[in-house]
């Protein structure tokens, strides 16, 4: 199994290491120090050796922090997590906090009002983040200060960073080689005027040197940094146990390696403009530079857009992925509907069930992210976790949301189906034809080149806001190829400022959860492509539209059917005739009797 069930969260630890936190801050004359989730490459997933905001609180979501003072241990939550962090954390010692709502540095005004010193580790947080804190507090009298870290001084048995092995991505599956890839980018930091770029996210360097790694779990990218140089040559920082000599070979000579200690010396030998990505190279980076006196080119870490604009090979590789993670869902689902109504299965069994499924393909590399499986009240859980001890069994009634992917050497994927277990409550089924009415109001969209996810998410949410309900988190984010399954810099949310551009690849996940009763959510993966005439368009307005990429039904019995529009019936019909045609020749002869009365028209 690549998931694991164990309960990671220890609550009880929390107020001692804490203890140990503010000792330490507090003998260097401190009055605070602030504990991201992120590690020095800005990930959302992080190596063991980096989860210092899990280790010291017992949080295990994968985004927020804590502020720690002297008296008071802020730990801050966005509304995926309020729930979550709750039974996660000692609240007697850490304080949840509404995030983004409140700000850290309004909070910091509240809890330090006569000033005070705030340390933070630059190499876990962004120029941007942290100029944002210093706007929030001027005139507090409080200072935000780079310093060392003190939770890697206190947490005495710290695992060692990952040393994983580096493997090669064939060509079929990248579509462009790793020179080309440099020269091409190389050639655009020339006509900007830029000397060198950092990288420092490791999904654009295994993009950029189509290599994947072992360094995460969930996710085959390779933890280093880079400097990529006009001319496209590339100096390349990464532990070097982490190399065959078949790897080397395929670097190149234009490729030099160096030790991960090299990285910061090395920034303070460049030649400028250095462009470097404010929103993603940790504030270290910049300090290198400036103390060194070298101009920095402020400017988006130039892999981000290549590497979301997927190019034929591996939109192909893509389409592939999804057609045989469909059919490991179909059999799932057909199974999940014959035994679930036994009364015999708990959220581990479905989870245990799903990754076989998945690992019976064989060609599954790992799952893309620990399997979301919610039962009646779990499921209003955005991110929950199953483990022993919060294992509940599915009960007749009650509906149940799964959210999964699998990592394949040509594409990754991201699903959520929510299932019904018996008869269906009606509150429950007319949100989820809610729901549903906005995950196909998503998929039928066209809209002018230059319009962002912000400008679509809202479209999503139409008939939940009809209803007084809404979901807290995004419509959709980006998806990488064989990569990270969240990734930027495209997305479908409030948040999401950079225009759709073909190639790129989106979830479409709204949903709706009632905390302590129920959760739902239907998640298709879709792909940005140029959009077909219309009769009566004006040929000269070029429009975008969405391709479906994901095939797996959607559950019948949850759907008020005359609710749905005409043209939102038609949709799911030719949705439900295409998933019986793509996927039907590719199950078992029982799947594919279930999947023919799972697919009938609505």
């Amino acid at each position: 199994m690549f998931q694991s069930f164990e309960t990671t969260a220890r609550p009880e630890q929390g107020p001692p290491r804490l203890a140990a936190l503010r000792a330490a801050f507090g003998a260097a004359g401190l009055d605070g120090f602030i504990v991201p989730r992120a590690d020095a490459h800005q990930g959302e997933y992080v190596a063991p050796a980096d989860q210092r905001l899990a280790w010291l609180t017992g949080f295990t979501g994968s985004a927020g922090f804590c502020i720690a003072l002297s008296d008071i241990a802020g730990i801050f939550v966005d509304g995926r997590y309020r729930s979550q962090v709750k039974a996660q954390v000692d609240t007697d010692a850490f304080t949840p906090v509404p995030w983004p709502e409140m700000k850290p540095g309004d909070w910091l005004k509240v809890h330090l009002p006569q000033g005070g010193r705030v340390a933070f580790d630059p190499w876990l947080h962004t120029k941007k983040e942290i100029a944002e804190l210093e706007r929030t507090l001027e005139g507090s009298g409080i200072e935000a200060c780079p310093e060392k870290n003190f939770v890697d001084e206190v947490w005495t048995d710290r695992p060692k960073p990952p040393v994983g092995p580096v493997a090669i991505q064939p060509l079929e599956f990248a579509g462009e080689t790793a020179e080309s890839k440099r020269t091409r980018l190389g050639a655009e930091l020339a006509e900007g005027g830029q000397e060198v770029a950092v990288l420092t996210l490791p999904d654009s360097i295994s993009w950029l040197l189509n290599i994947r790694g072992s360094d995460i779990e969930r996710n085959p990218v390779v933890q280093a940094f880079a400097l990529l140089h006009a001319t496209g040559r590339l100096t390349l920082f990464v532990a070097p146990e982490k190399l065959t000599d078949e790897v080397r070979s395929h670097f190149g000579p234009d490729v030099t390696l160096r030790p991960p200690a090299a990285f910061a010396p090395a920034l303070r030998t460049l030649t400028g403009p250095v462009r470097v990505d404010r929103a993603t190279a940790p504030l270290q980076v910049v300090l290198e530079l400036e103390e060194a006196g070298i101009d920095i080119a402020w400017a988006p870490d130039p892999c981000l857009l290549p590497k979301a604009k997927k190019n034929a090979a591996e939109i192909a590789g893509m389409v592939e992925a999804h057609l045989r993670d469909g059919a490991a869902m179909v059999e799932f689902l057909a199974w999940l509907d014959t035994e679930a109504p036994r009364g015999r299965l708990t959220e581990v069994d479905v989870v245990k069930a799903l990754e076989g499924f998945r690992r019976a393909t064989n060609a599954l590399r790992e799952i893309s992210f620990e399997t979301i499986c919610g039962t009646g009240p779990n499921g209003a859980l955005p991110h929950y976790r199953v483990s022993e001890q919060s294992n509940r069994p599915l009960s007749s009634g009650e509906i149940v949301v799964i959210d999964s992917g699998g990592q394949y050497v040509d594409g990754t994927t991201d699903i959520t189906r929510t299932v019904v277990i018996g008869p269906v409550d009606p509150e429950a089924k007319a949100a989820f034809t809610r729901v549903l009415q906005g995950m196909i109001a998503i998929s039928r969209l066209r809209w002018p080149r230059g319009i962002a996810g912000a400008h679509l998410d809202s479209i999503a949410r139409y008939n939940l806001w009809l209803a007084g309900q809404d979901y807290d988190h995004g419509t959709g984010h980006g998806v990488g190829c064989y990569l990270s399954v969240h990734e930027g810099p495209q997305r479908l949310s409030r948040t999401g400022d950079v225009p759709l551009e073909p190639g790129m690849i989106l979830s479409n996940e709204p949903g709706y959860y009632r905390e302590g009763s129920f959760g739902i959510r239907i998640e298709n993966l879709v792909l940005v492509e140029e959009a077909s005439a219309v009769p009566g368009g004006d040929p000269s307005r070029k429009m975008l539209s969405f391709r479906t990429l994901t095939f797996a039904p959607i559950d019948r019995r949850l759907i008020d059917a005359g609710a749905l529009t005409e043209a939102e019936r038609t949709w799911l019909n030719a949705y439900h005739a295409e998933v019986a045609g793509r996927i039907g020749a590719r199950v078992s002869a029982p799947a594919r009797e279930w999947l023919a009365a799972a697919t009938r028209p609505v």
